[in-house]
């Protein structure tokens, strides 16, 4: 059976660069990370509608999603949760090298899992801390987790029995129980703008 040694990397003669230019847009992974119920998948859904209606060419990440088949096979101890992070990484990156503005909404709480998938994409990956309080989120609790891991149902649940590792260096920190979806939005696309990643919108 051939081994990584015996693979090589194939150049390609179009590159990441090349068919970004075909869309008219700088690819980039916008990742999206926060305590369960902080608001990422709203953000998410919202952020992906606004740079569709203009014109961008994307394709959202969504944790929930993924788990009902790329990363099934997995649960939730800390090495799981790594492997999830690791092989959606890989994903967004490839969503980058397709020329797409990629974004994904992940609890992810492990600092070195999110700067792993930053090493994957420097100077693309453009990670956002929604950052909304714990209390918060549980009051919210809208699949019910919290109540769940409060009474003992749920193991390793982050926030209650497992840390959420905050960002050291978000590019955005957005609280979404001070700020509407809307203007949170407007934050990431501003961001978009004066990091040159699009002209205007």
């Amino acid at each position: 059976m051939p081994t990584a040694r015996d693979v090589r990397w194939q150049t390609l003669a179009i590159d990441r660069e090349a068919r970004g230019r075909t869309k008219g847009q700088r690819p980039c992974l916008i990742w999206l990370t926060g305590l369960s119920g902080s608001g990422k998948s709203t953000l998410a859904d919202a952020l992906e509608h606004r740079l569709h209606e203009s014109g961008r060419h994307t394709y959202l990440l969504d944790g929930d999603n993924l788990r009902h088949g790329l990363n099934r096979d997995l649960g939730f101890s800390a090495e799981d949760r790594s492997e999830n992070i690791r092989r959606v990484g890989e994903v967004g990156a490839l969503m980058v090298d397709a020329g797409l503005i990629a974004i994904a909404a992940f609890i992810s709480p492990f600092r070195q899992d999110r700067d792993r998938v930053r090493d994957l994409l420097p100077e693309r990956f453009i990670e956002v801390h929604v950052s909304t309080p714990l209390n918060v989120c549980e009051e919210r609790d809208p699949k019910g987790l919290y109540r769940k891991a409060r009474a003992g149902e749920l193991k390793e649940f982050t926030g209650i029995d497992s840390p959420f590792e905050v960002p050291l260096a978000a590019e955005l920190t957005i609280d979404t129980s001070l700020l509407a979806v809307d203007k949170a939005v407007d934050r990431i696309c501003d961001y978009l703008v004066a990091a040159g990643y699009s002209e205007s919108f």
